[in-house]
């Protein structure tokens, strides 16, 4: 089981929730495909489960098939854009969550890099241009590099497949990469990371899990803290509390993690300001 998932279970097992005592726990697999989702959440309807936990990119989904059972979404990009939620502090419907606010925090994400490639002319910006969210903070990157007279070189891929030729349409067009988090990045991160070393780009996203996988750096709403509240959120709703009434969460710590080891490889000398900002760091 991923770190995430076992934060959130911990959590919910120090609220009281003691899996095959107190509760019992259905667990499903999309395995990557969208399709399985609906079928999923039929299959969750005919059980008749209290609440179904799930991210942010599958609610939708989810939605069109109950609008009944409470759904808890552990993270999501852009809540309200994507249409999850009315509003964050009132979600109204069987929906709430977390918002990762990934987007915002793109020219965050510039500024550190730039401390660590202070001559960076040329920006490649990865995204699934399939999933608003991510087309949102492609644009966001975007407008950042443009405010710090960088060029940016668009890779649009829709599916895994995709990946290759996105980087191999981005030789020599770009110093650095910045890489937007959803479902086929985040599934396809250490092929990434590996592409990306290996065309020296030094790249920058917004989930610790990229730098682990040997991307350089990150910076992000801490995930496992957000897991572990989206437990609490579920014990609300397994208490009587109806989704509508619990506000979305926003993050209340934000992470900078650095890999030196691919640092090293790059030939990238990590300045001692950044080092000390840091949260973590890899070496």
């Amino acid at each position: 089981m991923p770190i995430t998932g076992i934060a959130f279970f911990r959590r919910l097992h120090e609220l009281g929730w003691e899996e095959g005592r107190t509760v019992a726990i259905e667990y499903r697999w999309a395995e990557g495909r969208n399709e399985r989702i609906a079928e999923i959440a039929a299959e969750f309807v005919r059980l008749d489960v209290k609440v179904i936990v799930t991210t942010g990119d599958a609610v939708l989904a989810i939605k069109q098939v109950t609008t009944v059972i409470p759904i808890v979404f552990q993270i999501a990009t852009d809540p309200v854009g994507m249409g999850l939620v009315a509003s964050l502090a009132r979600p109204g419907g069987n929906v709430t969550g977390l918002s990762i606010q990934s987007i915002d925090l793109a020219g965050k994400r510039l500024e550190f890099l730039r401390h660590v490639l202070p001559d960076l002319r040329r920006l490649a910006i990865m995204g699934n241009v399939g999933y608003p969210a991510s087309v949102e903070e492609m644009g966001q990157a975007q407008a950042a590099a443009r405010t710090l007279g960088v060029e940016v070189a668009m890779a649009e891929i829709r599916r895994a497949e995709d990946i290759v030729p996105a980087f191999e349409a981005l030789r020599g067009r770009a110093d650095a990469l910045y890489v937007c988090s959803d479902t086929v990045t985040n599934n396809n991160r250490v092929q990434i990371a590996t592409l990306a070393l290996a065309a020296h780009l030094p790249t920058t996203s917004g989930h610790q899990i990229y730098v682990t996988a040997g991307c350089l750096m990150s910076y992000g709403a801490n995930v496992l803290d957000m897991y572990r509240r989206a437990a609490e959120l579920v014990d609300k709703i397994l208490r009587g509390v109806k989704p509508a009434a619990i506000p979305v969460e926003q993050p209340t710590t934000f992470d900078l993690v650095l890999n030196l080891i691919t640092a090293k490889k790059l030939g990238i000398t990590v300045p001692r300001m950044l080092l000390a900002r840091a949260n973590e760091v890899i070496e």
